[in-house]
């Protein structure tokens, strides 16, 4: 059995054929470089962008800045990569996990003099109770998980309301903003640091672990994964329970990086997560949802949307980019595994 991270996006169908005629003379080479397609963009970026803007885009400035700046994304990417590698699309709840946890934190905190560390173990608790509840109406009643998490994303909006009776609450304690953000190391914030760890531990996890066979066995055909004697519901609760608990993390690192929360926090942030992770099925195993590739996503995004503003475009020019990114990331692969059947089926 393959230990491979990466796993197809949905789960198999069993009425679909899966005899491997081959690929088509010539195909494999075009297919090896699909795998490196968003890189090459990544680097066209890097290069387009420090033509135009020499002195600030390629400034030590620049790049610690989209570190920095993307710490919370990154985290909640891994968040989102969790359950939808068991093939449950989409966790919507997940943005609302992040703004719960950080407007927690800050409430508390700010309002009720509660200890910092304190508040944001808090605050990650609330946003793993929110995965246990999705996990309940997902996994137990086997509902639709983009139905239920949308709800779900409802509710958590609202008592995000509630708690901060719809106002931005700050200034968290400057302890908090010094681990996350203040301090640095080589000119880079702590939080870029901290989101590489939680993503070294995914990728590990999930590629060099019994668990990640399980999880790749999962993603590609439910039924299989039973057969094989895989508890597949509990496998598939974990994944929503612990990506709410790195979502909660994010929470911490926006509470941190930004000093006050908005109760709009999280919303913000998951049109961009899907978009990494989705186009990181783009990368390195096309097709597949997989965490190097959601990396590199993260990065590319972030990239991209730094020249926009060092170009001097409005912010809204980011949403486009998004939006347009997340379209191509969900139609190019399509239309690529599209050709190349039609080449396999011309060629058999």
């Amino acid at each position: 059995m393959s230990t491979s991270l990466e796993t197809t996006a949905a789960p198999t169908d069993a009425g679909t054929p899966h005899a491997d005629l081959g690929p088509p003379p010539g195909s494999r080479k075009r297919f090896r470089l699909d795998r490196y397609a968003l890189i090459i963009g990544f680097v066209g970026i890097i290069v387009g962008f420090g033509v135009t803007e020499p002195s600030t885009f390629m400034s030590v400035g620049n790049l610690s800045n989209i570190l920095g700046s993307q710490a919370v994304l990154f985290i909640l990417v891994m968040a989102v990569i969790l359950p939808t590698i068991m093939g449950d699309f989409v966790d919507l709840s997940l943005g609302a996990s992040l703004g719960l946890s950080a407007m927690l934190i800050a409430v508390l905190n700010v309002q009720h003099n509660v200890p910092i560390v304190l508040a944001c173990v808090f605050g990650v608790l609330a946003a793993l109770v929110i995965g246990a509840v999705n996990a309940f109406f997902v996994v137990w009643f086997q509902s639709d998980p983009f139905i239920i998490t949308l709800g779900t994303q409802s509710v958590v909006t609202g008592v995000t309301y509630i708690i901060s009776s719809n106002n931005t609450v700050g200034v968290v304690s400057t302890g908090l903003s010094n681990w996350i953000f203040t301090n640095n190391f080589l000119s880079i914030p702590l939080e870029f640091y901290y989101g590489l760890a939680i993503f070294l531990v995914v990728w590990y996890v999930l590629s060099f672990t019994p668990l990640g066979q399980k999880a790749l066995v999962t993603g590609q055909s439910r039924e299989v994964a039973r057969l094989s004697g895989i508890k597949v519901d509990k496998y598939r609760a974990w994944a929503f329970i612990i990506g709410a608990g790195i979502a909660g993390l994010a929470g911490v690192a926006y509470a941190g990086t930004n000093g006050s929360v908005d109760p709009t926090a999280g919303s913000s942030y998951i049109l961009p997560a899907f978009a990494a992770v989705f186009l990181g099925a783009t990368a390195i195993k096309p097709g597949r949802i997989n965490a190097l590739g959601s990396f590199i996503a993260v990065y590319f995004l972030a990239t991209g949307t730094a020249g926009l503003q060092l170009a001097g475009l409005q912010a809204y020019y980011q949403q486009i980019f998004y939006g347009a990114v997340l379209v191509a990331a969900l139609t190019i692969p399509k239309m690529t595994r599209d050709r190349l059947f039609h080449r396999r089926r011309a060629t058999s």
